[in-house]
């Protein structure tokens, strides 16, 4: 039977499928299963296939959950599987290819009836699916544990192949079916209306045999993602040459276990080899561990091992030994930790950071590990961090909003570091190939950080409007402006240019606002007209545009008081390293003048104010007809003789980014999207109801 294949209309009918679905009960010592895990199916290369798929075997999946409450016959194959688990250390040390393949074909069948169970029953009807009985033999013996039930042991046999099992080539596939099938299980949160920690399946992980393993758990997935190991070739070459039939065998069935990986991968009917060339395994691994995480942390009742093994991994280059409560009976209690090598998470980070997922996984560390994120801070080539989350920031429009809000957000978290914010006005950049504003030979990795997160400003002032962005923004930029050393002239005129866009905006507000209360006036001495109701309507969407024009004209003074509180801390504690802000705030003084008996502003203008004064008494002295070069020269030697206690003092400018008090709001759906999205597998989109597609 191994050397047969099936087309996918072909599965519909074929018989071994149509017998496990039947209303026959089949016994665990029937050769049907071995025939059953022998079969090999063609590889669907893009989503149309893998959708052809699944619809081929659905109505093999729904006779199986209507009649396997009788038969017991996925319980059999699930039991099948669990043995094997057993045995599948000792198979893979001694490189038993066949016995690794029908392991994985087992769980392939497994994982897509589960697939088919939690996209169209209750979670309840699901478990029982796991905990149907098959009926009893004469002289048959348990051999797995009955106490437990069906899906937990499943789920753990799962977590101990990927903790125990070593990665090899013919193995790579079995991880990541194992990875596969934990992600459909826990999908049941994709498609139903209720907390996790209500869900049997995330008690399984969270309480249950499977938290055991959590620290060697979270620490293989790591190794996984840092190692970004691509998928062997084996998997999707076909073999031609002649080393005899069970290895043409293998490799044939190898071609069938990477159809299960490629699910979605691609719309194109044709992919060249290099394609399927992915480090899946890493891929698969990650988001797997971003769910693992971000499930179950806000209800107290039911703790989250791994998350806190997340936080609390330390580094294997440094001395200590690593603990490991790998046989407590109670880990949710205790503080187990393990070591990875800092560097090489950090080498793997910033060569992957183009992807949500590492993005979310960079925020979880730098915001709740403080191993690493004091390791990150330590880094004299912290620029290869920051360069890609500029780049995420600088192509905004091409991205979603949350992976601009976590690249945003990590920048944030890194200038609350005044080593991190010094340490960027001292590293250099030659000419960067995706910052198209303006031709720059040379600048500060600090000024490049500048200029991009105004640039993300100016962007959300045109489209997205969005009052969490612009305060996170202007937060970093204020953590960072009393270090802003040497700024760019390119970058001192975006500063300014920036106030004068949003001087500008303020103007044409409070003008639309004084006209919409000039017509309320006029309304007001009228007479009501005999009808009456139209006018009520119309004067009620006029007082909403009111409050509307008064609440937009609060944030944007705010956003204005900001910009001046930056641009003063600059001044205040760096005027001498910045003679191109000077310059430019001389070129640009008009600006401020508008805002000099303005209540919200005044206190703040004072001190750019004094700084004006100084330097234009200074260029006055030297008389007309000044070349820039001059200018700049005059400002230069002016600002050695400029006395700081002219200044008034202002608090230092820190923000502190705070996680919002319900973050699984966000990150629930945000990391299903991007199962969704990135997994290479296929969900029935009519069915989930956790986030919509069109957000």
């Amino acid at each position: 039977m191994g050397a047969n294949s099936s087309s996918f209309s072909d599965l519909a009918t074929n018989p071994y499928l149509m017998r496990f679905a039947s209303s026959e009960p089949i016994s665990v010592h029937d050769p049907f299963w071995n025939q059953l895990l022998s079969y090999t199916f063609l590889i669907p290369i893009n989503s149309s296939d893998a959708k052809l798929l699944e619809e081929s075997t659905a109505l093999t999946c729904k006779n199986l959950a209507i009649n396997n409450c009788k038969t017991g016959n996925f319980g059999a194959l699930v039991r099948k599987f669990l043995v094997r688990c057993t045995e599948l250390k000792a198979s893979a040390q001694c490189e038993d290819n066949i016995f690794t393949w029908q392991t994985y074909n087992a769980l392939f069948i497994i994982r897509s009836v589960c697939k088919y169970l939690v996209e169209h029953l209750s979670e309840d009807l699901l478990i029982q699916q796991f905990d149907a009985k098959l009926p009893k033999e004469e002289g048959q013996t348990a051999d797995v544990d009955d106490a437990t039930p069906m899906g937990e042991q499943l789920m753990t046999a799962l977590v101990e192949l990927l903790v125990d099992v070593p990665v090899l080539n013919f193995t790579y596939a079995l991880h990541l079916e194992a990875l596969n099938a934990l992600l459909v299980l826990l999908s049941v949160q994709m498609f139903q209306p209720m907390p996790a920690s209500k869900f049997a399946v995330y008690k399984y992980m969270m309480e249950g045999k499977c938290s055991i393993h959590a620290c060697l758990l979270v620490k293989a997935l790591i190794r996984n993602y840092v190692n970004q190991e691509k998928c062997p070739a084996e998997l999707y070459k076909n073999t031609t040459d002649s080393v005899g039939a069970i290895a043409n065998m293998t490799a044939s069935l190898a071609s069938s276990l990477w159809s299960v990986v490629t699910l979605g991968m691609g719309s194109t009917n044709e992919k060249k080899e290099e394609e399927f060339n992915e480090t899946l395994l890493a891929n698969q691994s990650l988001l797997f561990l971003m769910v693992l995480t971000n499930h179950c942390t806000s209800d107290m009742a039911l703790n989250n091992p791994y998350r806190q093994a997340l936080f609390q991994f330390t580094n294997s280059q440094d001395d200590g030994p690593e603990y490991l409560n790998e046989q407590s009976t109670a880990p949710t209690t205790a503080h187990a930790t393990f070591k990875t090598d800092f560097t090489e998470l950090y080498k793997t980070l910033c060569s992957t950071l183009r992807d949500d997922q590492t993005t979310l996984l960079l925020y979880l560390l730098i915001h709740r590990n403080p191993n690493m994120k004091a390791f990150i801070l330590s880094r004299t080539n912290i620029d290869q961090l920051v360069m890609p989350l500029l780049k995420i920031l600088y192509y905004a429009q091409e991205k979603n909003s949350h992976h601009i809000y976590m690249a945003l957000i990590i920048l944030l978290v890194l200038s609350e570091d005044d080593v991190f914010n010094k340490a960027v006005h001292e590293i250099s950049l030659k000419n960067v190939p995706w910052f198209k504003e303006r031709q720059m030979s040379e600048i500060s990795l600090g000024g490049l950080l500048i200029l991009v997160v105004i640039r993300t400003i100016q962007f959300n002032i045109a489209r997205m409007r969005d009052k969490y962005l612009h305060t996170n923004c202007l937060a970093a930029l204020a953590n960072m402006s009393a270090q802003f050393t040497n700024l760019h002239q390119y970058v001192a005129q975006r500063l300014v240019s920036l106030f004068s866009q949003l001087c500008k905006k303020h103007m044409k507000l409070v003008e639309q606002i004084r006209v919409s209360a000039m017509k309320e006036s006029q309304r007001g001495d009228k007479v009501a007209a005999p009808e009456g109701q139209g006018q009520g309507h119309k004067d009620d969407e006029e007082e909403a545009n009111q409050e509307d024009y008064m609440q937009d004209l609060a944030v944007l003074e705010e956003v204005i008081r900001m910009v001046l509180e930056i641009i003063n801390s600059c001044l205040t504690s760096g005027l001498h390293h910045n003679p191109h802000l000077v310059y430019t705030l001389l070129y640009q003084k008009d600006a401020f003048g508008l805002f000099r008996s303005h209540p919200t502003f005044q206190d703040v203008i004072v001190n750019i104010d004094t700084v004006l004064a100084y330097f234009s008494t200074k260029l006055e002295q030297m008389g007309g007809n000044s070349s820039p070069s001059e200018v700049l020269q005059v400002i230069e030697q002016s600002s050695r003789q400029f006395r700081r206690d002219r200044l008034k003092k202002f608090p230092e400018l820190k923000f502190k980014y705070v996680e919002e008090e319900s973050p699984e709001e966000f990150f629930i759906p945000y990391i299903w999207s991007l199962v969704y999205h990135s997994s290479n597998m296929y969900f029935n989109a009519t069915k989930i109801i956790l986030f919509s597609l069109s957000s």
